[in-house]
């Protein structure tokens, strides 16, 4: 039997439970790839010193979080997608990796906001007869804005920096080595595990002759996590063993040398000054 018809035959009996963990972990390593891709092309936030991007990044974040004004939490949203234009980076991947996913988090806790704040009530629903107040509305709207607005920036920065740099940028502003070690370690290990648990369940698929039932699927999943976390701890341990019998210490070093330039300058100044216009704004 062919790949595809054991694919379409999972299909069939309405989503095999190990070929969807499967292509979830193959979709997870594609974007890692292609996060690697972007930071290599041409763009704006491509070309600027990684310790100023960010500290820049970092400062309209915590604009973001600062903001008391639904127009300046809209400036700063617009500004996140006018960089990202000028950066190669598609909206579509933002609204995919960022905008969705806090959209359907923050949105749990944003709703209730919108009935238990009190004010004045705007309208009521038809049937249960909630009233929403505008408080609550103002206060929802806040929420999402600014997890929104600040999702956008953390987005662009990973995507249009190369991991290793952000932790040497990280490590050059005096960030503690052990924080940093932590964090590399953490991002190389995720992926080691994603990996071996796409290893381990393609070759899995490729000894069955057809999906298994939605039990056994679960029970060879459940059998096979197992396996999966003992290799990955053994692995991981020999990586990190390796690493620290050639001197590795936390530290980052890598042949590109950091350069500031004028424009890099130019980018950071003003970002770091947005912070201070909104405290000043409203002290």
């Amino acid at each position: 039997m062919s790949e595809q018809s054991f694919i379409a035959g999972g299909h069939r009996h309405g989503g095999h439970f190990a070929e969807r963990l499967v292509h979830g972990l193959q979709q997870a390593l594609e974007h890692s790839l292609d996060a690697e891709a972007i930071s290599r092309q041409r763009g704006l936030l491509q070309g600027l010193d990684p310790r100023c991007k960010l500290l820049a990044l970092l400062s309209l974040m915590i604009s973001g979080i600062l903001a008391s004004q639904l127009v300046t939490l809209l400036l700063l949203f617009g500004l996140a997608v006018l960089l990202a234009l000028l950066s190669q980076v598609s909206l579509r991947r933002l609204y995919r990796q960022a905008w969705l996913s806090v959209l359907l988090f923050s949105g749990v806790i944003a709703v209730p906001a919108l009935f238990l704040v009190p004010g004045e009530v705007l309208f009521r629903l038809p049937l249960l007869h909630w009233g929403i107040s505008q408080q609550g509305l103002r206060s929802a709207a806040f929420l999402l804005g600014r997890a929104e607005t600040s999702a956008s920036f953390a987005l662009l920065l990973m995507l249009t920096t190369p991991w290793m740099h952000v932790l040497k940028a990280m490590r050059s502003l005096g960030v503690p080595v052990l924080l940093v070690a932590l964090l590399g370690m953490t991002h190389r290990y995720i992926f080691v595990l994603l990996q071996t648990a796409s290893q381990m369940f393609e070759a899995r698929r490729s000894r069955m002759l057809a999906p298994p039932s939605g039990r056994l699927a679960r029970q060879v999943v459940a059998a096979s996590s197992g396996v999966l976390l003992g290799k990955a701890f053994q692995l991981s341990s020999e990586v990190h063993l390796a690493m620290v019998s050639r001197g590795y210490r936390g530290d980052i070093y890598l042949l590109h040398s950091f350069h500031t330039r004028r424009r890099d300058w130019c980018a950071l100044l003003p970002a770091l000054c947005v912070p201070l216009l909104i405290l000043w704004k409203h002290a």
